[in-house]
């Protein structure tokens, strides 16, 4: 490992123990990591504390006489601000990538619903061709000319006034080539920075979670790059042509209808053949056939822009660009079907032995139904913003935006419902739940301080409300479920686009609600949006800026990136194909050195290592040991990813390494719990076998009562790292006795 200074380098240990570390989402720094700050606080707490100077060495941060070394990987997710914000812009695509990984763990339901993700991803990439083909074909080159205010001092675009309409369309459709070889640049260049980084060997583990990381994933990339660009040109000529058949079709505009409607069924047929578009890197014979397709988008792209421009027939200069709104439309309703059938697939295969399907087996149906919703979103949002622009800012209902197509006002109108509906539910679930919570919190916080003295009573109840909302996590479950249903409602309800009906004039007719007031709540929802849009924007600046808010706001992000792009090649890059590999490469060449090597990651860290534990070579295994903290394994990743981390493959992970693991958890921790038994000091463990002797459950905080010394009670930590507790540094020197001599029956719990 580099220590970043050119031309400086120091010999390995060899024959010895290194610990090496892996931190979680909170992006820490490599001195925070190895616990290597200058400085300690001794007493007090972050408002006001004692510090007192650390000898700088490196057996006072970890056990005497192991080596420490950190890993970190914070930066691969994020990066620069520029990157970070461009991912803001990417996360549609980003979701929908994450939910063909969350499919059920039943193998055999695995290739439809590879499928149909792959096709709803398919969608939003329409979506995003469609959105920026509204404000370039049908705001600017189409209904801003024939409007005096709108061009009206605006020398950029006065000049379209009295021009032809297929010059002005063919035109304005550069903005929509230009943004589709923007994210085609985008998605193609991070992937190479990746290359490089191979694991030592292939891997030893059948498993699906020791495939991440070793499994090369840019062949299918390029051939899912390839089919996404071809439809997004091909969505881009179905636009122009359908509005120039506005006033007729002549033959060549009907041929011309059919190639491009045969390009999109070419790219569908072959996203629904997994067999075929997951071969592996050694047979390229279908990526010929996938840049081939592209080839003749691009193609097929040039011919229909100079037929827009060259041909003689009249324009229906009138309302909407012809066509849009019912391609627009359909696209809705193709995706409300979509997300149906993918349902309807994940009930039917979901596993039905009791308490053991995580999100009710729809998992994939709930993060893309989030993905679909949030792209409609934006792509409404684009619209709606740019016509009020145009139309410099006039009373709505008026000016151009007045016949903007219906089918975006729906779907804002949908957006709001899902929202406002789920934080209702939200606040209701919060509510139910509190008493039950709260017990449960009360019964923890009773057996960890027996007979407490009367003072301590407001720091009891601090600890009683950590635990309380530590467990508010499981309540999460049917709240995204709802809001999947509801975003999937919102979408359907756009069908009545197709008969040219608002939402205001749909409740009005039905409802005693005055349209005005339905109108105003669409343009509130409107500027909710762009306050989402701006908060995920300004989540993602302070995210790079500062380490504590990253902890908060980072899991998603860390969560999404993880996995490699397998249904939408637009998603940002997977950054576990470099540190998977990465994290092997030198735990391989650490060991054959000589060195024992213990392993400690905290939250998102022990996922990167369960990952790598499952390729090591068994020679390797033999001499490596795993400490885990704050790990989401369990709790989430058991949950969210069925196929992936399951029971079987928790316990190789554990027989990989001899069973030399320890994973310690909170009560008073959101994200990160037990692995194999939740059970507390003194009480007998869930499983049997050396799975038992796994999971470390600590007291959070160590004491309620100030001690000596000092003005404040110890710290809640929740889901903080472990470093400087005396249960990891304790957790540590029994694995590092492990590791070098023979193995000792687990140490108690703390």
């Amino acid at each position: 490992m580099s220590d970043g200074s050119a031309g400086l380098s120091r010999p390995e240990m060899t024959g010895g123990v290194v610990e090496l570390r892996v931190h979680g989402v909170s992006g820490a720094s490599a001195a925070h990591v190895l616990d290597l700050r200058q400085t300690a606080q001794v007493a007090g707490d972050r408002n006001g504390g004692f510090y007192r100077p650390r000898p700088l060495c490196e057996d006072t941060a970890g056990v005497r006489g192991v080596t420490l070394e950190a890993y970190r990987w914070g930066d691969l997710p994020s990066g620069t601000v520029a990157r970070t914000l461009a991912l803001v812009f990417l996360l549609p695509f980003m979701l929908a990538n994450l939910a063909i990984w969350m499919r059920p763990a039943d193998p055999g339901s695995a290739p439809l619903v590879k499928s149909l993700c792959r096709v709803l991803a398919l969608t939003v990439t329409a979506l995003y061709v469609l959105a920026i083909a509204s404000v370039a074909l049908d705001l600017i080159a189409w209904k801003c000319p024939t409007s005096p205010r709108c061009l009206a001092g605006r020398s950029w675009l006065s000049w379209l006034g009295g021009q032809p309409v297929g010059l002005r369309l063919a035109l304005l459709a550069v903005l929509p080539v230009t943004a589709i070889g923007l994210i085609w640049r985008i998605s193609n260049r991070p992937g190479r920075t990746f290359d490089a980084f191979h694991a030592p060997e292939k891997a030893v583990s059948d498993r699906p979670l020791g495939t991440v990381g070793q499994w090369d994933a840019e062949p299918l990339v390029g051939r899912l790059r390839s089919i996404h660009v071809a439809t997004a040109f091909a969505t881009l000529d179905l636009v122009l042509l359908l509005a120039r058949t506005g006033a007729g079709a002549s033959v060549v505009t009907v041929a011309l209808v059919i190639v491009t409607g045969a390009v999109l069924v070419a790219c569908v047929a072959l996203l629904c053949t997994p067999s075929i578009i997951d071969r592996g890197a050694a047979d390229r014979r279908l990526d010929g056939v996938t840049r081939a397709l592209r080839t003749i988008a691009i193609i097929l792209t040039v011919v229909v822009v100079t037929h827009v421009l060259a041909s003689p027939a009249r324009w229906h200069e009138q309302g909407t660009l012809p066509g849009y709104d019912a391609t627009l439309t359909w696209l809705f309703v193709t995706q409300t079907t979509l997300l149906a059938i993918l349902g309807v697939v994940l009930l039917w295969r979901r596993d039905r032995r009791a308490g053991v399907t995580p999100l009710f087996g729809l998992g994939a149906l709930v993060i893309m139904a989030v993905a679909v919703s949030l792209g409609v979103a934006y792509s409404a949002e684009l619209v709606h913003r740019t016509a009020d622009f145009l139309d410099r800012d006039l009373p709505t209902g008026e000016g151009i935006a007045n016949i903007s197509p219906p089918a975006y006002t729906w779907a804002i109108y949908g957006f709001v419902r899902a929202v406002l509906i789920t934080l209702i539910v939200a606040l209701l679930i919060i509510l139910f739940s509190r008493r039950g919570r709260y017990r449960a919190a009360a019964a923890i916080v009773a057996l960890d301080y027996p007979d407490p003295p009367p003072e301590t009573e407001p720091r009891l109840r601090q600890v009683r409300q950590a635990i309380a909302r530590a467990r508010f996590t499981e309540k999460l479950v049917p709240l995204a479920v709802v809001y999947s249903c509801l975003a999937g409602l919102g979408t359907a309800t756009t069908a009545f686009g197709l008969l040219e009906l608002f939402p205001s004039d749909l409740i009005n007719r039905n409802t005693r609600v005055p349209a005005d007031v339905v109108t105003f709540g669409i343009a509130f929802g409107s500027w909710v949006i762009a306050a989402i849009i701006l908060s995920l924007i300004i989540a993602g600046v302070f995210a790079y800026r500062s380490i504590p808010f990253r902890r908060h706001v980072g899991v998603l992000w860390d969560l999404g990136t993880f996995w490699p792009r397998a249904a939408h090649p637009f998603a940002p890059p997977c950054y576990a194909e470099r540190a998977v590999p990465e994290l092997a490469r030198r735990i391989t060449y650490l060991v054959t050195q000589g060195n024992a090597v213990l392993l400690t990651g905290h939250s998102h860290g022990s996922v990167l290592l369960a990952a790598t534990v499952l390729q090591l070579p068994p020679e390797v295994g033999s001499r490596v040991a795993l400490l885990t903290h704050g790990s989401p394994l369990r709790r989430l990743y058991g949950r969210i990813f069925p196929a992936y981390v399951d029971d079987a493959a928790l316990r190789e992970i554990g027989g990989r390494i001899g069973w030399r693991w320890v994973n310690l958890w909170r009560d008073t921790d959101g994200l990160g719990g037990w692995i194999f038994s939740a059970h507390r000091p003194g009480e007998r463990a869930t499983v049997d076998g050396p799975p038992a002797s796994v999971d470390r459950r600590l007291r959070d905080p160590s004491d309620v009562v100030t001690p000596p010394g000092d003005s404040v009670p110890p710290p809640i930590q929740g889901h903080g790292p472990d470093e400087s507790d005396e249960s990891f540094a304790a957790a540590a020197r029994e694995l590092v006795q492990r590791l070098v001599g023979p193995a000792d029956p687990p140490g108690t719990a703390t």
